[in-house]
């Protein structure tokens, strides 16, 4: 099936029999993920649909299906953009904000090229003051995220910016958004929602049925392409049905920063070391999909709560992210945590040490935070942090003499 195949309405109904064909196995496809998103939102494109750019899980693709508009995640995964970048920001910043910026500037991003909108969502500083520089000469929409989601005010402060983004929406397609067509682009996020969380939840076996690298490559920066759709289900069965070549692996839980499409470093050498990372706790990974909208009664306010209830660092305090970490040390048994901190990004940098004291003395399990950027430089210094940390992880699986 070729990915120019795949160019029906993203709000067709996916066919539940259809297969992939592969040489090997289902996760082939995902090798040309960018490949097969491209060509799908450049034929949406000649049939008169809008793109939009998002940057952050927090942003509801529902309400832009539900217009037909294809919501593309912008956030950048590549080294090679962020010297353009550091023209204009600072040094000393996040690689995922320098290397989104470069794309800009360097205008090397299909995606944000062809976008007719542009979603900053307030999460951190220096993606607040990254997106004023966007700003200046492309179309924007701010959607400013409440900083205390436990509060009351919050959710009908959040409620507020999903109307205002719908609103948004309808002045880029100039027509409203009918009930019907938000209450089915729901049902089909859910759809994709259930998909991936299955995956991911292939690793919480006992062997794991997939490996981290397997997990994070079964996702598109484009959400609810029928041939993806198609390949989630392939993957599972694909998955269930081979031997897991993992019984052995030291099983790791991997948390902080987000990983982007080009970002995988740590998680390269987290496996080639001999570990298998069992459970991703952040927003390339369980986070944005463990919860789906409800379809019941008002589906704006659904969509807010569902949101809203995404535990980021960005909010204060977060609460929930310690017990959504707690959730999942129960439910995917790892022998130990790996909290990765991109350089420069002091949101998770500080909560790291709130991870550690969880970790050892609500979970007794070993903790290592690695603090790196995109750069491969510090590959072999991780390397070898990373081996001796799983020497501990092993350590404390054998018998006691």
């Amino acid at each position: 099936m070729n990915p120019r195949d795949c160019t029906s309405s993203i709000l067709t109904a996916s066919d539940s029999t259809t297969k992939f064909p592969t040489d090997s196995s289902p996760l082939e496809r995902f090798k040309k993920m960018i490949p097969n998103a491209l060509a799908f939102a450049q034929g949406a494109k000649k049939n008169g649909k809008k793109v939009a750019g998002i940057f952050c899980e927090y942003t509801p693709r529902e309400l832009f299906f539900a217009a037909g508009v294809l919501p593309v995640c912008m956030c950048g995964g590549q080294e090679s953009t962020i010297s353009e970048a550091e023209k204009e920001l600072p040094t000393n910043l996040c690689p995922l904000i320098k290397s989104s910026y470069g794309h800009a500037l360097k205008r090397s991003n299909p995606f944000m090229e062809m976008a007719d909108l542009l979603v900053a969502e307030t999460t951190c500083d220096g993606k607040k003051k990254m997106y004023e520089l966007l700003g200046r000469n492309r179309p924007l929409h701010i959607l400013e995220l409440p900083q205390k989601p436990e509060e009351p005010f919050a959710y009908m402060h959040w409620l507020g910016e999903i109307e205002l983004l719908k609103e948004r929406i309808e002045l880029l397609v100039d027509r409203e958004i009918e009930e019907e067509d938000l209450w089915l682009a729901v049902r089909r996020m859910n759809e994709e929602r259930d998909l991936r969380r299955e995956i991911a939840y292939l690793a919480a076996q006992d062997p794991p049925r997939l490996s981290g690298q397997e997990i994070l490559s079964a996702k598109s920066s484009l959400s609810l392409i029928p041939c993806d759709l198609a390949a989630y289900r392939n993957v599972i069965d694909w998955a269930k049905a081979r031997p897991s070549p993992y019984a052995d692996c030291p099983r790791i839980l991997l948390t902080g920063v987000p990983h982007p499409h080009g970002a995988e470093k740590v998680m390269k050498i987290i496996e080639e070391c001999g570990a298998v990372v069992v459970a991703q706790e952040n927003c390339t990974g369980l986070k944005p999909i463990m919860e789906n909208v409800s379809l019941e009664g008002n589906l704006l306010e659904n969509l807010a709560r569902k949101y809203l209830n995404m535990p980021c660092p960005c909010m204060t305090p977060n609460h929930r992210r310690i017990e959504f970490l707690n959730q999942i040390v129960a439910d995917f048994n790892p022998a130990g945590i790996i909290d990765v901190v991109w350089q420069a990004c002091h949101t998770f940098n500080i909560e790291s040490e709130r991870i550690r004291e969880e970790a050892r003395n609500r979970w007794g399990l070993p903790y290592l935070k690695l603090e790196t950027d995109y750069s491969p430089s510090d590959r072999a210094q991780l390397a070898v942090r990373v081996e001796a940390f799983l020497e501990l992880c092993r350590s404390r699986k054998e018998p006691s003499r």
